[in-house]
């Protein structure tokens, strides 16, 4: 690891302070350039801007500057003031799952990390047995309109603990539901959401999908470059489930933004 935990997390405040005392940044930005160059480690044609093989340094989540959490109602009732005392500069908060379920505490999340000054986003998570339009429809019934906010996330990974639904769909029908999900949500809160994904469902549907969606790689066991497609181009390393942090009794996921303070405040105006 290039740096200490501590001084990756005193650097990550400053960037939080970079962003809050800076504003948001206007004006779209496309997927690549320093994110892609950060994240894959690869060569870039410089007139297309797409990486090729893997041919570089692999990187430890204390080599990058902007860190952040993921939460829901597991983590209980959260100290976010005390998050955001620790160098966390973002959070992604569950909002909603499927067609009919709120997660408990995205209300009181939701408000309390804003109170703190932690920037944040809302995530749904993907249920397979309905419609995209359904699930589009249910996150933006429960989730409040901020142009502040951070974009939203689809969450999507398989699901076999499901009770209700073990469904598995084949790769058209994910995709075209996940592009009426994802128009939706897009037009309404005038952001491209961003996609959260895991190993096993991304090698089953998305390789190769959505090229100008922001992605968000789980990579628990190693550089998502060493896990994933290298054709994939990924913004956010969720880098451990069992992360320690200020503010949240327990584990608690953690990652990090893989380009620079500017890059950001582009995806969080934008998503773009």
């Amino acid at each position: 690891m290039g740096r200490t935990w501590r001084s990756a997390l005193r650097t990550a405040g400053a960037a939080a302070a970079i962003m809050a005392g800076a504003g948001l940044m206007t004006g779209c930005s496309s997927i690549g350039g320093d994110v892609e160059r950060t994240a894959l480690i690869t060569e870039v044609d410089p007139s297309t801007g797409i990486g090729s093989a893997i041919t570089g340094r692999v990187t430890e989540p204390g080599d990058h500057s902007i860190h952040g959490i993921d939460v829901a109602k597991y983590q209980g009732t959260i100290d976010w003031t005390g998050v955001r005392a620790s160098g966390v500069a973002f959070a992604f908060i569950k909002a909603t799952e499927g067609g009919d379920r709120v997660d408990e505490r995205f209300a009181e999340n939701w408000a309390n990390a804003r109170a703190a000054g932690v920037a944040r986003g809302a995530y749904h998570f993907y249920y397979f047995c309905r419609t995209g339009a359904e699930q589009a429809r249910w996150f933006i019934e429960n989730v409040p309109n901020d142009p502040g906010a951070l974009p939203p996330v689809l969450d999507m990974e398989w699901n076999h603990l499901s009770p209700s639904c073990k469904r598995r769909p084949p790769r058209e029908e994910v995709l075209k539901e996940m592009s009426v999900f994802l128009s939706m949500v897009e037009r309404h809160f005038g952001k491209r959401p961003a996609i959260y994904t895991s190993v096993d469902f991304h090698r089953d549907i998305l390789v190769g999908a959505f090229p100008g969606y922001h992605f968000w790689l789980r990579s628990v066991a190693g550089h998502p470059s060493l896990k994933y497609h290298a054709s994939r181009r990924f913004s956010f390393w969720q880098h451990t489930a069992t992360g320690r942090i200020g503010g949240v009794t327990g584990d608690v996921d953690r990652n990090v933004y893989m380009g620079d303070a500017a890059s950001f405040r582009r995806f969080a105006a934008t998503g773009r």
